[in-house]
């Protein structure tokens, strides 16, 4: 997706919790970002939690998107398994299916799909597992944004299947000198502080180099940047980011359009 340099989405992963639902978590977060990844049925959300999170997405007029991930809720989708193709784009198309119906219940669309977790992490490196998500997605449907970590070939899979794409990147994750992410089995895996998060945003955004947990300089560019809803601190985060990006004078927009 080609973007002017002072435009860009801050997307935040949402409906995995109930209590973030209901306890104004998810509504803080939404002051702050312009696109939301919902957690569909797989490694976390159902009916209700789905329902309440678009509802509040509308509420705040923030785009919409499926967040599908293994069915593996006793791990949160965070560990890698193996399943066939077939498998997998079975499990993505009926994900992203559940909560298109509820959206369209609730008069509202999906505009992108973000893999989670593990399924993301695999699928960055592992062309036949992107192009099974791929599968998935388009047996719903071609006209949303495929989002994927920039930089990785699923991006390059995602097009080649007939999707807009989007690179994503990481405000509150630090990153390997390869340019993958830091695992979260590292207890330094996580940016926790609002005004570092804001910091690596912005260097994001502006095309300069990120520094990675070694120290080593990566150089990581995107079309949207990622806050998760389940890092501590999350709406001060987001809101540490928003508000960086804007005094520097980059324009907060929703993905649209192919890339």
């Amino acid at each position: 997706m080609k973007r002017s340099p002072l435009q860009v989405d801050l997307n935040c992963d949402m409906g995995e919790f109930p209590e973030a639902v209901a306890d104004g978590t998810q509504e803080a977060l939404m002051q702050s970002v312009t696109s939301v990844n919902i957690a569909c049925g797989g490694h976390a959300g159902d009916e209700h939690t789905m329902r309440a999170t678009i509802e509040q997405a509308m509420r705040y007029k923030v785009a919409i998107g499926a967040h599908p991930g293994y069915a593996d809720r006793a791990n949160f989708g965070r560990v890698e398994l193996q399943l066939s193709a077939e498998e997998v784009a079975k499990s993505v198309f009926e994900q992203v299916s559940a909560l298109s119906q509820i959206a369209a219940g609730c008069g509202a669309r999906l505009t992108h799909v973000k893999p989670h977790g593990a399924l993301y992490n695999q699928a960055a490196r592992d062309q036949t597992l992107a192009a099974a998500i791929a599968e998935g997605v388009a047996h719903w449907s071609r006209e949303v944004v495929m989002v994927g970590l920039t930089g990785s070939s699923m991006l390059e899979v995602f097009r080649e299947a007939g999707f807009a794409v989007a690179a994503e990147a990481f405000a509150d994750r630090r990153y390997e000198a390869d340019g993958s992410l830091r695992s979260r089995k590292f207890p330094d895996a996580l940016i926790s502080i609002p005004d570092e998060a804001g910091r690596q945003a912005l260097s994001i955004v502006q095309g300069n180099a990120v520094i990675a947990w070694n120290s080593t300089k990566v150089h990581v560019q995107a079309d949207t940047i990622c806050i998760h809803g389940d890092t501590p601190d999350a709406p001060k985060i987001a809101a540490a980011v928003a508000g960086t990006l804007r005094k520097a004078a980059i324009l907060l927009h929703a993905l649209a359009g192919a890339g």
